[in-house]
């Protein structure tokens, strides 16, 4: 018998069966400990870390159409523009890429090559997003992530590095971590990609840009984000992915991607876990300011 076990034990140790049993009996045990939970409200779901049949459908998924360059959700396909073909004002847009733009971003393109979304930033995004952000709820980075990668399966196709809006160090410090980092490290991981959480740091702090507008967004964003420099070889001609978990006007993407290009990044694209949507546009009116 001590002969049997001395050979059954190595094939287990080399990934037989043995530990997928094991992680099947954990999982068992877990859920008959801990039942599983709807991971926004108290309704029994079938497996660990998913949600409810209610909790899902009342999430608002971005899908065509939308904004070819920010990504922001159109109310209907007559919502955007089309601009002619070619490069936009080094935006780094491919000249292959013809979709409709929102009047924003046919007027004056961002710094940054493209972004995605995976929700509208609603009632339903906010169940997950803000206790992720601000509770501790650190566990919904894995349900975020995976909308995400399936929205920016694109972007994270043409990514070499992965890097996430950094907080400053002050924010951090009060907050714990940093959501966009979790976010940025699950990605990259399930992608196979560098992640880089410190490629970009938060020179100092800046407040909240709520309603502001174009110009003073831009002036408190000034110069609030580098590259150390001891990423610039690391940085220069590589294609960055930027992750953040909430999208607004686009200001702080900006921001980022103008420090990355500076530093040396061939192109920058940005994937966030939610858009917000532009008031203006859901009212059928102008684009962003």
């Amino acid at each position: 018998m001590a002969g049997a076990g001395a050979r059954l034990w190595p094939r287990w140790g080399r990934g037989g069966k043995a530990p997928a049993l094991f992680r099947s009996w954990a999982g068992f045990a877990l859920d008959a400990l801990l039942p599983p939970h709807c991971l926004t409200c108290d309704a029994p779901v079938d497996t660990q870390g998913s949600l409810c049949g209610a909790c899902f459908g009342g999430l608002s998924f971005i899908t065509a159409p939308h904004c070819d360059l920010c990504g922001v959700p159109f109310p209907h396909a007559g919502a955007g523009t089309f601009a002619s073909c070619g490069p936009l004002h080094g935006s780094g847009r491919s000249p292959s890429s013809t979709g409709p733009l929102c009047p924003a971003c046919a007027a004056r393109p961002p710094p940054f090559a493209a972004a995605r979304a995976a929700l509208r930033y609603d009632a339903g995004a906010r169940r997950l997003i803000l206790p992720f952000k601000h509770a501790d709820r650190t566990e919904l980075a894995g349900p975020l992530a995976r909308h995400m990668a399936r929205a920016g399966a694109a972007l994270l196709a043409r990514a070499e590095i992965v890097t996430p809006v950094p907080l400053h160090w002050r924010r951090l410090v009060a907050r714990r971590y940093n959501q966009a980092a979790l976010l940025s490290g699950r990605l990259a991981r399930g992608a196979g990609l560098a992640h880089v959480p410190d490629l970009l740091r938060r020179t100092r702090p800046t407040p909240g840009l709520g309603d502001r507008g174009a110009a003073e967004r831009a002036a408190l964003l000034a110069e609030a984000f580098a590259v150390p420099r001891r990423h610039a070889a690391r940085l220069a001609g590589r294609r960055v992915l930027l992750v953040d978990d909430v999208m607004t006007s686009g200001a702080t993407a900006g921001a980022c991607a103008r420090a990355l290009l500076a530093a040396g990044a061939a192109a920058v694209e940005v994937l966030a876990a939610a858009r917000v949507p532009d008031p203006r546009l859901e009212r059928g009116g102008g684009g962003r300011a």
